[in-house]
């Protein structure tokens, strides 16, 4: 097994420099992050891309800087402007990463997701949302011509690739005879974000029912400090790569916000066709990726492969969230790669808020302990605090909010109502806390079984299961009958 390093001796400072204290009363990651970074260093690299074709584009902060300041001017010409409210459908292309660091700059409000809803998905969250415009490619643009009338509030659509008629061509703009300064943001009056400000929101997964609407303010991205710093474990040499689409909120926590605070380099992988595991651990090697993070669906199907035919001595750090990774998948990663798997904990509307952070002591099966700044306790049903060792909800107290918390459930009253009580925040999640301070996910609070007395998680059903040679993944649904 590889030698353990301290969090000191991998990031340069010490857990209680891994958050800021207070958060500025005026804060815009464009500006403040990207264009900083752009002017110290003119040519650290910022992002690699790559598809699955082959095709490779690279980008530093410079590039960054001056492109999202063109898309900001592009977007300030056809009248965007502070809080709307812009729909992002867009695949792990550049341009994602381009318009989203542009709408920040502008105070615009910012939805991304996934390229895998259907027409009626995006009817009804641009329903919902009262968006204004949308921006997408020519791959999801049918899509949005089939709502485009059922949704009033839409005004304007942008596409990145190609013209398309009705439809401001990206492209086509940033060419001739049109010329968009990319130098700075043209707009005197724009005033600067304050980060209580809404930046982003975002629509949780809606598993049973329609996806709450979160919404995060321009602070949100200071909280990632510690998903990047802590848990992934990053420093300013590192070249990170996480698994996700661009609509989940993984993709803000793994290829986004604190990544780039860090000073890292992200490792963009535009993946389109079907999965193979080989694929990604050939890309590990090729790129000499330093941090790598998955869903734990995707290092289950890794080890199934022999490790050890890979080169993958670049790779420092393993990280995983999303759903519990089983001890037997642990294990034959830890085996092949001689690292181990750190999970984390958290959701739409948090940042990391538990997990096994670097130069830490690991407790196999267990999410780790709560983030610097979070104040966790587990709570009865009737929200007092329970002891070590009993299954309860997480809660969250909100006396010393937590930085990257969401500020609210956008139109739903009984959301907020049922996550904000008391002055704490429920998460919706059955755990329990041992003496040391690990915490241990039981699953979501209807998903809890109940048999004989004794309260089941789906996650221990999984665990005994997937101990059977034949087994390759298993998923166990929640109690109640489906009806379809």
């Amino acid at each position: 097994m590889r030698e353990k390093c301290s969090a000191e001796e991998n990031t340069g400072f010490t857990f209680s420099d891994a958050f800021p204290v207070t958060v500025p009363e005026y804060f815009n990651y464009g500006f403040h992050v990207i264009d900083k970074l752009a002017r110290r260093s003119r040519n650290r690299l910022a992002m690699i891309w790559a598809n699955q074709q082959g095709t490779e584009k690279r980008f530093t902060f410079h590039d960054l800087s001056n492109l999202s300041n063109q898309a900001a001017n592009l977007l300030i010409k056809y009248g965007i402007s502070r809080e709307d409210r812009v729909f992002i459908l867009l695949p792990r292309i550049p341009e994602w990463w381009i318009f989203s660091l542009a709408l920040i700059k502008i105070g615009a409000i910012q939805c991304p997701s996934p390229i895998l809803l259907t027409p009626h998905d995006i009817r009804q969250r641009i329903q919902f949302g009262h968006f204004k415009m949308v921006i997408t490619d020519r791959f999801n643009a049918d899509k949005i011509d089939e709502i485009h009338n059922d949704c009033p509030s839409l005004e304007i659509r942008m596409i990145v690739d190609g013209e398309r008629d009705g439809w401001i061509s990206y492209s086509r703009e940033i060419q001739c005879p049109t010329i968009l300064s990319r130098h700075k943001v043209k707009n005197a009056a724009l005033p600067r974000t304050r980060s209580s400000d809404p930046m982003l929101m975002i629509f949780t997964s809606g598993t049973s029912k329609m996806p709450k609407l979160v919404l995060h303010s321009h602070g949100y991205p200071l909280g990632h400090r510690v998903t990047a710093r802590l848990w992934h474990g990053l420093a300013e040499n590192d070249v990170h790569f996480t698994v996700s689409d661009t609509g989940w909120a993984k993709n803000l926590w793994g290829n986004y916000f604190g990544q780039w605070i860090t000073g890292a380099c992200l490792f963009i992988y535009d993946i389109r066709g079907k999965f193979h595991a080989e694929e990604l651990l050939s890309v590990l090697e090729k790129y000499e990726i330093t941090s790598f993070c998955a869903p734990p669906t995707v290092y289950r199907m890794m080890v199934l492969h022999d490790l050890k035919m890979f080169d993958l001595r670049s790779l420092r750090h393993c990280t995983s969230a999303g759903e519990p990774l089983h001890n037997k998948t642990s294990r034959l990663w830890q085996e092949g790669t001689g690292l181990t798997i750190r999970e984390g904990f958290g959701q739409t509307e948090t940042v990391c808020m538990i997990g096994n952070f670097v130069g830490e002591k690991i407790k196999e099966g267990a999410m780790g302990k709560a983030s610097p700044g979070w104040n966790i306790s587990i709570h009865d049903d009737g929200g007092n605090p329970l002891p070590d060792g009993e299954t309860g909800r997480i809660a969250i107290d909100l006396k010393s909010r937590p930085i990257g918390l969401l500020e609210y459930y956008v139109g739903s009253d009984e959301e907020n109502a049922a996550g904000f009580i008391n002055g704490f925040y429920y998460t919706g999640d059955k755990a329990w806390r041992d003496k040391d301070g690990f915490f241990w996910f039981v699953g979501r609070s209807d998903d809890v079984i109940k048999s004989s007395g004794y309260r089941i998680g789906p996650q221990e059903v999984e665990e005994v299961i997937m101990h059977h040679p034949a087994v390759q993944e298993v998923a166990e649904p929640a109690s109640k009958p489906i009806s379809c």
